[in-house]
């Protein structure tokens, strides 16, 4: 079926099978599904990859998802096209406020007797990287006072690889960089052709690489975590894919550690091991002790 039958299809309230096996193969590789009222999304992001292929029937398009010569490079392809994320630096004060004043407290207590002197953060579902160098200039801040002598090491991974080379690159427009004040514009920021690259220093603690959360084997390599945010990226997941990487979040933080998410995500009916933390400003989970 081509791209149009399949809208009106679709349209007309049934699916054609070759998109539905589409579904069911995106989920089993990356743990995102997309229900039947979000179809149309995916066979958006479908024909935009069929557009550059030039293949007309989404069966063909099906064969080059699964064939063992394409696979790899097109899975990453699509997988890049349904994963593009809408972000900004500092998008939730609120919840930066809480990790400032009530959770770094806490790690340092938790880890100021004992070597090393290192807090690892990780960003997973970084996108376009804000949210990672916003953490960075965050701990920058604390490292001129409690933070001082302290290494700080922020892990980005995403998806996408397009929104990771963009990261990389680190140079951002308006909509980005919108909530930024004057202060961190002028101390972290220089010009770039009319936007704004944020500075090495910001740049030097984060790594960004490629990962999957659905990917078991490469996420039980994250460990000795301190902290993990992971804002507005499971609601692509169903109940049983959202499980598994929250149960690899726990098994990666140490026994202080804090998972947080999106103001509007919560863990009810997916994970009971992490303890809810009371903040003013944000979904916030304990692995230790409830504050």
């Amino acid at each position: 079926m081509t791209i149009v039958a399949a809208q009106n299809a679709l349209v007309d309230g049934s699916s054609d099978p070759e998109l539905v096996r589409i579904r069911d193969f995106v989920y089993q590789v990356a743990g995102i599904f997309h229900p039947d009222n979000k179809l149309l999304v995916l066979l958006d992001r479908c024909g935009r990859r069929m557009k550059q292929l030039k293949t007309q029937t989404l069966r063909e398009y099906f064969e080059r998802l699964t064939n063992s010569t394409t696979r790899q490079t097109e899975v990453v392809a699509l997988l890049n096209e349904i994963t593009i994320g809408d972000t900004c630096f500092f998008r939730s004060q609120p919840q930066l406020d809480d990790f400032r004043q009530i959770v770094i407290p806490k790690i340092l207590e938790a880890k100021s007797k004992f070597p090393p002197r290192r807090i690892r953060i990780w960003s997973a579902g970084c996108s376009t990287g804000e949210e990672a160098y916003t953490l960075s200039m965050l701990m920058l801040e604390e490292s001129q006072g409690r933070l001082k002598d302290w290494n700080i090491e922020i892990l980005a991974t995403d998806l996408n690889e397009r929104s990771l080379a963009y990261a990389r690159n680190a140079i951002y427009g308006g909509y980005s960089t919108r909530n930024l004040t004057p202060y961190l514009r002028q101390k972290y920021f220089v010009p770039a052709a009319g936007l704004l690259q944020v500075q090495p220093s910001v740049r030097n603690p984060v790594t960004f690489s490629r990962l999957n959360l659905s990917d078991d084997a490469p996420m039980t390599l994250m460990k000795s975590l301190d902290a993990v945010f992971c804002c507005n990226v499971l609601i692509y997941f169903d109940v049983a894919a959202k499980g598994r990487v929250i149960q690899h979040f726990f098994n990666n933080l140490l026994p202080h550690g804090y998972l947080f998410l999106g103001h509007s995500e919560s863990l009810y009916g997916v994970n009971n091991d992490f303890e809810f933390v009371s903040v003013p400003g944000g979904t916030v989970y304990a692995k230790g002790q409830r504050t």
